[in-house]
């Protein structure tokens, strides 16, 4: 499965949600250029007159009428009731056979939380949101520190992520893929490299998907090399920021890491997810994501290094 291709994601929907809001950009689109066009032709036509008659008997009153009161009014109403009558609905319920999920914003990353269908605990991961393809996804968007917002543009329309509020966003995907969010509000000094993927699959994936997410990491009868990188995560403390489910638990500072390995970007989208990008990641925090709140571990010897990267990879 790879990322979507397309430079004007706006303009390539993926979902109905989109769809509608992409024939709409259209419309503006193509109405704005015959307009354009129809006023440059006006131009060139007093133009052509006057140079021609050398003075040009107009009407003011009606072409102010008619070019500033008649044609907006009949062009901005029809728009007003063609957008009421295209525009994605909002639904204070999600409906009934809507996929729920819960996006929180955080700074710079996204918490993501699924209801596991078999106990009804909470599955956590982060950056990543993965739906079922031809199901509708309704997700219930809140932040915990500033405002952002989540923008997917090949599967619908953004909508803003307020501390204290819970608002909600209705999202399906057409087809398999992988789309490219972002935030679209300015959160601060790494906005720009908070990006989210949503990865549509086929129900019957994303249901073995969804089973796996709700596994604790693997971490028995592990080989030597794991073992080390184990070690390695546990004495540098990183349990403290991230939570790894079946090794250390509780945490949400930072983003949850128990399935980290099968995720396909790293830093909220900013790399992609192998042992090199790992490795600089984890060596170059603040080159790769300025402003992101996490220590550089460049400190760690080779050893320890690749140890920690190939567990971290393992967790899958």
């Amino acid at each position: 499965m790879t990322a979507s291709p397309t430079l004007v994601p706006v303009l390539s929907p993926a979902g109905p949600a989109a769809q509608a809001i992409a024939e709409i950009s259209w419309v503006l689109l193509i109405g704005a250029t015959v307009l354009f066009v129809g006023t440059m032709a006006l131009l060139a036509w007093a133009l052509v007159r006057r140079r021609r008659d050398g003075e040009v008997v107009l009407r003011p009153l009606w072409w102010l009428a008619g070019g500033g009161l008649v044609l907006p009014v009949l062009v901005l109403t029809a728009l007003f009731f063609y957008s009421l009558h295209r525009a994605p609905p909002w639904k204070a319920v999600p409906p009934a056979d809507a996929l729920v999920v819960s996006v929180t914003g955080r700074m710079w990353w996204w918490e993501i939380r699924y209801r596991d269908p078999v106990s009804g605990a909470d599955i956590v991961t982060a950056n990543e949101l993965r739906l079922p393809v031809g199901r509708p996804v309704y997700l219930g968007l809140s932040s915990l520190e500033v405002i952002h917002s989540l923008w997917i543009p090949e599967l619908g329309g953004k909508m803003d992520m307020v501390p204290g509020r819970v608002n909600h966003l209705l999202l399906q995907a057409s087809r398999a893929g992988v789309y490219r969010g972002q935030c679209a509000e300015f959160c601060g000094e790494a906005h720009a490299r908070m990006a989210l993927h949503a990865v549509a699959m086929p129900q019957a994936e994303f249901d073995a998907w969804l089973a796996g997410q709700a596994r604790p990491a693997v971490v028995a009868n592990s080989p030597a090399a794991l073992q080390a990188g184990r070690a390695v995560f546990e004495g540098q403390k990183c349990f403290v920021c991230h939570t790894v489910r079946g090794v250390a638990e509780g945490s949400r500072l930072g983003p949850d890491l128990t399935h980290v390995g099968g995720r396909l970007f790293i830093a909220s989208g900013t790399l992609r997810n192998g042992p090199v990008e790992m490795k600089q990641w984890l060596s170059q925090v603040h080159e790769v994501k300025p402003g992101a709140r996490m220590p550089s571990y460049a400190r760690l010897s080779q050893g320890e290094m690749d140890a920690l990267v190939q567990w971290l990879g393992a967790l899958k």
